[in-house]
């Protein structure tokens, strides 16, 4: 009976002993719950409010890393007996780490450049330290792009290839965007060779029509004629082999440089070929 009692007496009390730690591990795992919610429904907002792709890559980032932070801050001010003993600690630990891993911090500082400056967003096409491509992810640590020309393919056309670069090379580099003010527009060139004897007023209207015809076809919605920014020009200059260049400067999309020259071309050539006593071009051994 007094063994009965005894064991009684011990279990009670060892469950008295554990509620500090139950309540202490209950209210951590509240405080946990809590940061998840908010780290929810930030997201929510994000992805409902935010239409523009970039800054929704960013804002969710942002997000992701706050939540983390939070979680990890509140995990360990359980960990340790007070508040004062958890900075201390990961003052101590940041210091030692500070030391260890210069390269990620400072690519690290560099994404936080990268968030609030801004150079580039995900969906933009850059060009940094020779390298170019369209921009597909934005770590912590580094960029992701999927690369254009390069090694093997001229004309801004996409190789297939993934380059990976470190953010901190944006602190050193130049950065080259080609989503600038005139968004959605950059500005192209293209060439072609004639004989001075050409009626130049001719040669420049039909690569103004034609290129102008392929602005309106691409782009209904925009009208070429009353944005004056938007409208090509044409001018001309001598060849280094005594032909004059025929050069029409026109807006194209990033990614459509290509696209873009051939049709000019295509709608161009046939208006000058149908008029030989108006315009020629080089032949044979002449080129």
């Amino acid at each position: 009976m007094g063994l009965h009692y005894a064991l009684k007496l011990n279990f009670v009390s060892g469950i008295e002993e554990a509620v500090p730690a139950l309540k202490k591990i209950t209210f951590c795992g509240f405080l946990l719950m809590m940061v998840l919610l908010i780290g929810r429904l930030i997201r929510k907002f994000i992805h409902t409010q935010i239409h523009s792709e970039g800054d929704k890559y960013n804002l969710l980032r942002i997000n992701r890393l706050m939540t983390g932070v939070f979680l990890a801050f509140v995990t360990a001010s359980f960990m340790f007996d007070n508040l004062y003993t958890t900075v201390v600690s990961l003052g101590l630990i940041s210091l030692i780490l500070g030391f260890a891993l210069q390269a990620p911090i400072t690519s690290f500082i560099a994404w936080l450049y990268i968030v609030f400056r801004r150079p580039y967003k995900v969906g933009h096409r850059i060009q940094i330290n020779g390298m170019r491509g369209d921009v597909i992810e934005i770590g912590y640590l580094d960029t992701k792009m999927l690369e254009v020309s390069g090694d093997y393919v001229q004309n801004d056309r996409k190789t297939g290839r993934v380059v990976y670069f470190p953010n901190s090379l944006i602190l050193k580099d130049q950065v080259i965007n080609y989503s600038g003010p005139q968004i959605p527009f950059i500005w192209n060139e293209t060439a072609i060779q004639i004989a001075y004897t050409s009626d130049l007023k001719f040669v420049e209207k039909c690569l103004l029509d034609a290129c102008v015809n392929d602005f309106e076809k691409r782009y209904p919605k925009k009208d070429i004629k009353t944005r004056k920014r938007w409208y090509p020009e044409v001018y001309f200059r001598v060849n280094t082999f005594a032909w004059l260049e025929a050069v029409i400067s026109y807006p194209v999309e990033p990614t459509d440089t290509t696209g873009r020259r051939t049709r000019i071309l295509t709608g161009a050539l046939p208006m000058l070929n149908a008029e030989p006593g108006k315009v020629q071009f080089p032949e044979g051994s002449m080129r």
